[in-house]
């Protein structure tokens, strides 16, 4: 037969210590028995109760929740009736807006009506002043013809009074610049 090692021999001491053991200890079990049943009643009706209490907070929570759901449904409807309220002010500002810029449009619309208006008038102007220009430049042409006119006519005066002191053939004026008692 193999000898034991010492670490076979410890576990087998154990193994009969502990029966040992446990004959004593199952006489103690049998009143432990006996207390633990009532303990165990107890026990169980504690953990009764406090699951009892369990279940109350649970629900008293399941009612928090109801009611915090209750007051986000709220402030929800508050935002909702807030961003309402919101749009009707962009609406109301877009509606001044859009007025404003009408006014402006019809305004400017007028004013760039009376810039078109001034602007015809200083066309309207120049081409006045640009007939006025035509119609002194058409005096002044006439004016230097006329000029012309009267230095042909004095020129054709002068070839008259070449001719008639040609004819006379006088060493005389002309008859008109005699005074009658010269000889």
């Amino acid at each position: 037969m193999k000898r034991e090692t010492r670490g076979e021999r410890e576990k087998r001491s154990e193994r009969v210590r502990d029966v040992g053991e446990r004959g004593r200890n199952a006489g103690e079990r049998g009143r432990d028995a006996a207390r633990d049943g009532e303990r165990r009643g107890e026990r169980e009706r504690e953990i009764e109760s406090d699951r009892e209490r369990e279940r109350e907070r649970e629900r008293e929570r399941e009612r928090e929740r109801e009611r915090e759901r209750e007051r986000e449904r709220e402030r929800e409807r508050e935002r909702g009736r807030e961003s309402e309220r919101e749009r009707e002010r962009e609406r109301e500002r877009e509606r001044r807006q859009a007025q404003v810029r009408i006014g402006r449009e019809w305004r400017s619309g007028r004013e760039r009506e009376r810039e078109r208006e001034r602007e015809r008038e200083r066309e309207r102007e120049r081409e006045r002043e640009r007939e006025r220009e035509r119609e002194r430049e058409r005096e002044n042409e006439r004016e230097r013809e006329r000029e012309r006119e009267r230095e042909r006519e004095r020129e054709r005066e002068r070839e008259r009074e070449e001719e008639r002191a040609s004819r006379h053939n006088t060493p005389f004026p002309p008859r008109h610049t005699r005074s009658p008692w010269s000889t």
